[in-house]
């Protein structure tokens, strides 16, 4: 089979490690790729949102599975124009990624279909907004109605901060037209996690859990960032709370964007708050999610090619999908200044040692290659990850390859997968 994997980031690199271990794979093509995906696959320089330079490429080389990792692809409909090019995708038309196209969409959905999520309203001018902070008070969340890269989040402890957010958001124009509008939203109290499910359209198939990192700083200090590490399993995402999210949440989910005309087929990541009175939706994503498909594919046994194929074939149902028992920790690495303006073009060295320990894995996120050494290009520049027969083991591993690890500025958090020592796996 010769598969095209859409996208640049970490997320992408690990997907193509994992696929790139089928005996059915022939060749594979990103694009644009990264210059780790480049030991795996042919790179080829098609920016993700240039829908027709990829659908040309597809047909070119006759590709026969494509994978869009970014949710910017999707929310531009690539896969009904590869669909209506009678061109295999995995991925959720643009209708169903709305779910996570819009916040404001994604919201009154699950009003519709009663799923629980924490109370919002939405604005589109400041003085309205404004005067809801007043009234209602705070800690409130803040969030960008649109596509904000993981940033559009503002956690806000009081009053005048919630101002201040919707401010930057409304009138500031700080995201663009991605706010265009704002939702106010109850904050939740309790532990985050990740839910994902391969899904056809009708059949689900759980992932093991996983559990994200978004604050820049140790014990979740600082502003929200795409992600600073993660974990699987989630500990606190126990067996029976597992199969309270796919009966009250997953289920409803899917179902309810078939009866609207909006079947979903691909991935669905639930962003989730478990709360003292059960299990909240944060959001929605179309997609695997990144750092958590670091750590969810290195404990994958069964041919991801088979899932898909099996997934775009509308017969998920007559495959079982196997997973290791060990456990799995990513750790980002980020430049000086992320998330906000952040350096590049940063020399990195120690890869290749930080590979040779047992059980890890290095993927690029943010790295180019200039006159051919490795320098970093972006905010999130690579996730190293590392797998262990329990938390304490693969943090060691992880935490020793990172060490390896060298460029100037160079930030992580040294709490990832800590608060699950001890737990049961």
């Amino acid at each position: 089979m010769k598969i095209l994997v859409i996208g640049n980031g970490g997320r992408e690199h690990a997907l193509t490690w994992k696929l790139a271990m089928s005996p059915r794979v022939d060749s594979i093509y990103c694009a644009p790729g990264n210059p780790g995906m480049t030991r795996l696959a042919h790179c080829v320089p098609i920016k993700v949102d240039d829908l027709d330079g990829l659908l040309a490429f597809a047909k070119r080389k006759a590709i026969d599975l494509t994978v869009v990792g970014p949710e910017l692809p999707l929310t531009m409909g690539i896969v009904n124009r590869f669909q209506a090019a009678g061109l295999r995708i995995v991925g959720p038309s643009k209708g169903a990624a709305e779910i996570e196209a819009s916040k404001a969409f994604s919201k009154s959905f699950m009003e519709r279909h009663h799923i629980p999520t924490a109370k919002a309203r939405i604005f589109d001018e400041l003085e309205p907004a404004v005067r809801y902070i007043r009234e209602h008070g705070a800690p409130i969340v803040v969030k960008v109605d649109g596509l904000a890269a993981g940033k559009g989040v503002i956690m806000a402890p009081n009053e005048a901060e919630a101002i201040q957010a919707v401010d930057l958001i409304l009138r500031q124009r700080e995201f663009g037209e991605a706010g265009n509008h704002v939702l106010l939203e109850d904050q939740l109290e309790g532990e985050e996690a990740t839910f994902l499910v391969f899904t056809d359209g009708k059949t689900l198939i759980p992932m093991v859990t996983s559990q994200d990192h978004k604050r820049v700083l140790d014990q979740d200090r600082g502003p929200n960032t795409g992600g600073m590490g993660a974990y699987s399993p989630a500990p606190v995402l126990t067996e029976a709370l597992q199969l309270q999210v796919l009966r009250e949440i997953v289920r409803p989910t899917i179902d309810g964007l078939a009866r609207e005309g909006r079947p979903f087929q691909g991935i669905l990541y639930v962003g989730l708050m478990l709360t003292p009175d059960g299990p909240r939706v944060l959001e929605y994503n179309a997609r695997f999610g990144d750092p958590e498909t670091q750590v969810v594919l290195t404990r994958l046994e069964t041919d991801l090619v088979e899932i898909f194929d099996a997934l775009v074939s509308g017969r998920l149902d007559q495959i079982q999908v196997r997973w290791s028992p060990k456990v799995s920790v990513c750790v980002v690495l980020t430049a000086k200044g992320y998330p906000a303006t952040h350096e590049t073009g940063r020399p990195i060295t120690g890869i290749d040692q930080a590979e040779s320990k047992e059980g890890v894995a290095v993927f690029h996120a943010g790295t180019f290659l200039r006159d051919g050494e490795l320098v970093t290009a972006g905010g999130r520049v690579l996730g190293v990850t590392a797998v262990g027969d329990d938390f304490r083991q693969a943090r060691e591993r992880v935490y020793e390859a990172v060490s390896r690890i060298q460029f100037e500025g160079m930030h992580c958090r040294m709490d990832i997968g800590l608060k699950a020592i001890g737990k049961s796996p």
